[in-house]
């Protein structure tokens, strides 16, 4: 399982340091953004969503201890990379968390990677058995969340919220009205057959389409689907009679 993470270290030659101890000896690891203060890992954090945050106790201006303060309930694991630092290495200890003394000891560090594998391992494991509750629970009368595991995570997205789908070899890209697209190692015939029900129609082998999100249908080229965003689908001779039967049963 890769993981992706965020640095943050207010000494540029430590960031270096574990970029090159992490690519060199630790599998899987994807450094997205490293940050030199605590705002502006703050904001890395916000931007990348890490699985895994390396963070530095003491900083100039606002600690390690602060950034984490701004979230009220982290979805990401933290290592603590610091100095030696009695107060800060007695409350991490108290708290059961992983820290690291500078310099940084290697076989320590693979260690304290693996045990924040397995535990963001165990994390998505609960996502998807609450997913799965909720899913249960909700029944026909709300909007259900669906799974899509990507390389790096499983993100949980309303079904409403996905404008359209499209096909690459085995992968599926995943559009939402929010201008995100998600890249998901899965077919789109195995999306096909879970969201149909929800308003999507197969429009084209490549392209599966939420209805709710169509603006035209437009002549040019044996009929193609405008959609609210100004994107263009195809629509297949199979699949002509299908889609517009859909249309119609909109209006």
């Amino acid at each position: 399982m890769d993981i992706t993470c965020v640095i943050i270290d207010d000494e540029p030659n430590n960031i270096s340091n574990l970029q090159a101890i992490l690519q060199a000896h630790c599998n899987g690891i994807n450094v997205a953004a490293t940050a030199m203060d605590a705002d502006e890992g703050i904001a890395a954090i916000i931007r990348h969503q890490p699985g895994l945050v390396f963070l530095d106790i003491q900083m100039p201006g606002k600690s390690g201890f602060e950034v984490l303060k701004t979230f009220h309930q982290p979805a990401f694991e933290v290592i603590f990379i610091t100095a030696y630092d009695q107060y800060g290495i007695q409350a991490i200890k108290f708290s059961a968390l992983d820290y690291l003394l500078k310099p940084i000891n290697i076989t320590e560090l693979k260690l304290a990677i693996e045990k924040a594998r397995q535990r963001i391992i165990a994390k998505d494991k609960d996502r998807k058995l609450e997913n799965l509750l909720a899913y249960m629970q909700r029944g026909q009368r709300e909007v259900p969340k669906i799974a899509l595991p990507t390389l790096q995570e499983i993100r949980y997205v309303k079904v409403d919220e996905i404008t359209r789908c499209e096909a690459s070899d085995n992968y599926t890209t995943f559009c939402t009205a929010a201008g995100e697209r998600i890249l998901v190692c899965k077919t789109l015939k195995e999306f096909a057959e879970l969201l149909q029900p929800h308003g999507f129609v197969r429009a084209h082998q490549s392209h599966l389409v939420n209805m709710q999100f169509v603006k035209s249908l437009l002549k040019e080229d044996g009929g193609t689907l405008l959609m609210k965003d100004g994107v263009k689908v195809p629509i297949s001779r199979q699949n002509r009679d299908m889609v517009k039967a859909a249309l119609s049963g909109m209006l």
